[in-house]
């Protein structure tokens, strides 16, 4: 099939490179000719594991193809993709103004019948301005050409993108036309074969779906938030509790992992923007501020312990942070709790030593003017001289390191674990102090 995709970012690029792979005829369209020249050089501009390997097999194989021309994205696929960034806009709603954008050019250049697919995360109610702009466009040519709008959501985590895509748990499609449907489902079959994984349903339900989706998981994390500061006030243990509590088949174990807050780029727009959407029509969704105002809480945490321990004087002082990215395998560093704490001991007069496998680059291009970042080669590198390591990023290269070299660069052997990877027992055998989060008193 032949297919268009309108953005080059992390959703475009995962769909276009991964519906290629499938043999599809993929072209993607970008405004940004920097951006689409690096991309033909097989130059990826983000970090997913084997994303650099597939797209340039497909590349190599003329089944994916990049350019800046919108009439010949246009022209070329039957399924017009949308996956533009939708960035919250100042009053926390979504700003569409990228989405449209794409399907006034859609509707410009179309001389044939187009299925236009929403794949950006848009509020309920976007199809009909899609819809709307396309239509626009063709009364201004005199043109009456049949066209569908879909609603079609991506799930897809950061870092684990393209086995979310090739082995879908769920394939949303929003339509009102059962023709449509079947062209979608036709085109999603090489995903499709196990099982029936396609969820055929009505655009709007499809749109509050998506925001439904990252609300849900956000209500969780902070949830165990809430929790782990309970626990710490009662000298329970919240790593205890999780077992706990996930061994209930009701609640399971995913996403109840207590830690300094989530970040990204989805969690936390999506809950302002679906907040938003709430009180646009009338309506005050508490629960949704409440989980967002406690995660905004949680990312403040480590920076109180840290400040706290050092008696509230932190001039002059050396942190060692490793992890800078909001979750392991993923250079995204947007709403990122390792954000919130290194403006804030910068801000207390502190300087910080910080290592990420993959987000360094980010951070330079972040932070590089700062004076208090030093953005080191090794993770030991990180540790030498500092008054204190924290852990921001569960990266698996943090979960075993050599301990005895740590302790010896570090000036005095604490660690502040915001996603609590190491067993406190353990620490405290080391010769540790250690802070974790929920996790009762702190062990020395």
């Amino acid at each position: 099939m032949k297919i268009t995709i309108f953005g080059s970012g992390y959703v475009g690029l995962v769909t276009g490179t991964c519906f290629a792979e499938a043999g599809n005829d993929v072209v993607c369209v970008d405004i940004d000719v920097d951006r689409v020249e690096r991309l033909r050089n097989g130059d990826v501009p983000i970090y997913e594991p084997g994303l650099d390997e597939m797209l340039a097999f497909n590349q190599e194989e003329g089944r994916l193809r990049f350019t800046t021309d919108a009439a010949e994205g246009v022209a070329h696929g039957l399924f017009q993709f949308i996956a533009v960034g939708t960035p919250p806009d100042e009053d926390g709603s979504a700003d569409l103004q990228y989405v449209v954008n794409v399907a006034r050019s859609i509707g410009r250049h179309m001389d044939d019948y187009r299925v236009v697919v929403n794949k950006s995360t848009v509020p309920v109610g976007t199809a009909d301005r899609v819809r709307s702009a396309v239509t626009e466009e063709l009364d201004g040519r005199g043109l009456n050409l049949e066209f569908d709008v879909v609603s079609n959501p991506e799930f897809l985590k950061e870092g684990a993108a393209l086995d979310d895509f090739m082995k879908p748990d769920r394939v949303v499609v929003g339509t009102d036309n059962p023709r449509t449907a079947e062209l979608m489902k036709a085109l999603y079959a090489p995903f499709n074969r196990n099982h029936d994984r396609l969820l055929t349903m009505d655009i709007r339900s499809a749109e509050l779906t998506k925001y439904a989706a990252n609300a849900m998981l956000a209500t969780k994390i902070s949830f165990m938030s809430e929790l782990a500061n309970l626990s710490e006030r009662l000298g329970a243990d919240i790593e205890q509790v999780r077992v706990g509590i996930g061994s209930d088949p009701r609640i399971g174990y995913h996403f109840i992992y207590p830690g300094c807050g989530y970040g990204g780029s989805c969690f936390p727009k999506d809950v302002q923007a679906l907040t938003r959407t709430a009180q646009e029509i009338g309506h005050r969704p508490e629960l949704l501020e409440a989980v967002e105002s406690v995660n905004a809480r949680q990312k403040q945490v480590l920076f109180r312990r840290i400040h706290d321990y050092f008696d509230g004087d932190l001039s002059g002082r050396t942190v060692a942070l490793w992890g800078l990215a909001f979750k392991p395998n993923t250079d995204d560093m947007r709403e990122a709790p390792s954000r919130v704490l290194m403006e804030a001991l910068w801000e207390a007069g502190a300087s910080v030593q910080a290592y990420d496998p993959e987000a360094m680059d980010e951070a330079e291009r972040l932070y590089g003017g700062e004076e208090g970042l030093t953005l080191c080669e090794t993770l030991y590198d990180a540790v030498e001289d500092a008054d204190a390591l924290v852990i921001c990023t569960e990266w698996q290269v943090f979960r075993s390191p050599d301990f005895e070299r740590v302790k010896d660069a570090l000036r005095q052997p604490v660690i502040f674990d915001g996603r609590n990877v190491y067993s406190p027992a353990m620490m405290s055998a080391l010769g540790f102090t250690y802070y974790g989060v929920g996790r009762g008193e702190s062990v020395q």
